[in-house]
């Protein structure tokens, strides 16, 4: 929150949605000066980064264009808001734009003379990203994406590698909850889905796919922060295993409501796949049993998409 003190561009209006059961956030407001500031501690009722989301847009100024999202564990750089609003600018048919973390960067310069195994290596305009296990096995075994970085297949599981920093901006499908900002006119038209409603795991990816009608959205690679992945408010690991399966679903069937047979098998071969990794993450990782309960909820959310009810995909504001 600090970081918007320090900023090229100021905002016009800024609006914290508290979700706290505590007032931390309170008296850090009330030692430092923010101007444009609207502060709301919502009640029980309301908590969820869903609801406060939908919250912060019922109280927006009417006059205002465009609209920042930033999770309370990000540090911006200094031009972020200015990169974020220049995006916008350039180009009438960019309805979102998102920013790249800096502090969990993995992207390094290729090397001259260095040959890159390309099921272990990701290249891209003259950079290299390491490929994780998961990846790395779902290229030998032909299952990888076929598009870039924040492009969705059309059996879901896209790559996550996110981009160098080339001072360019890229065309994605999808945008990161931490650093995303859309168009007004978006938000006055659709809202998060109700069906992310308590921890909400990819309920960015649900608004930012269902965004694309009104325009393109896109990553800046200029419009840099630090995230670092605040774990308060997550659930336990086995509710969170159970939501990347089923919620993972849901996306998957809003960017593709009627896969194709050869999807359908793509998606679940992938999720059955990841489970398996997730569970010989017990032999590798020091904290064995969080491994082992995430495996478990994804191995209950995928025979229970697959024996129980799914998801309606109409549960949207």
């Amino acid at each position: 929150m600090l970081s918007v003190q320090k900023q090229t561009l100021y905002p016009n209006e800024i609006l914290i949605i508290d979700g706290s059961d505590n007032k931390e956030t309170e008296s850090l407001l009330l030692n430092n000066k923010f101007d444009n500031l609207s502060y709301y501690l919502v009640s029980q009722e309301l908590r969820g980064l869903t609801k406060q989301r939908n919250f912060g847009i019922s109280q927006l100024n009417s006059n205002c264009e465009i609209v920042c999202y930033l999770d309370d564990d990000t540090v911006l750089e200094s031009n972020y808001f200015q990169e974020i609003i220049k995006s916008f600018q350039e180009n009438a048919n960019v309805a979102g734009v998102g920013g790249v973390a800096i502090n969990d960067f993995r992207w390094k310069k290729q090397k001259e003379n260095v040959s890159y195994d390309p099921k272990k290596y990701y290249l891209f305009e003259g950079y290299y990203y390491k490929e994780g296990i998961r990846n790395v096995v779902r290229n030998y075994l032909g299952l990888a994406s076929h598009l870039g970085s924040g492009k969705m297949p059309d059996y879901s599981h896209g790559r996550t590698s996110g981009f160098p920093l080339t001072g360019k901006t890229y065309e994605v499908d999808l945008l990161i909850g931490m650093s995303m900002a859309f168009r007004k006119t978006v938000l006055d038209t659709i809202k998060f889905s109700r069906f992310f409603e308590g921890y909400g795991l990819y309920e960015d990816a649900d608004f930012s796919l269902r965004a694309l009608k009104f325009g393109k959205m896109v990553i800046n690679t200029n419009a840099r922060l630090s995230h670092f992945h605040a774990e308060s408010g997550r659930p336990n690991q086995y509710k969170y295993g159970k939501m990347v399966v089923r919620n993972g679903w849901y996306v998957w069937r809003i960017k593709n409501p009627s896969p194709t047979l050869k999807d359908q098998f793509k998606w679940n071969a992938i999720t059955l796949l990841l489970t398996v990794i997730r569970f010989t993450n017990v032999l590798t990782e020091k904290n064995k049993k969080a491994a082992f309960t995430e495996a478990v909820g994804r191995t209950i959310g995928w025979w229970s998409l697959l024996l129980l009810k799914k998801p309606h995909l109409n549960e949207q504001y």
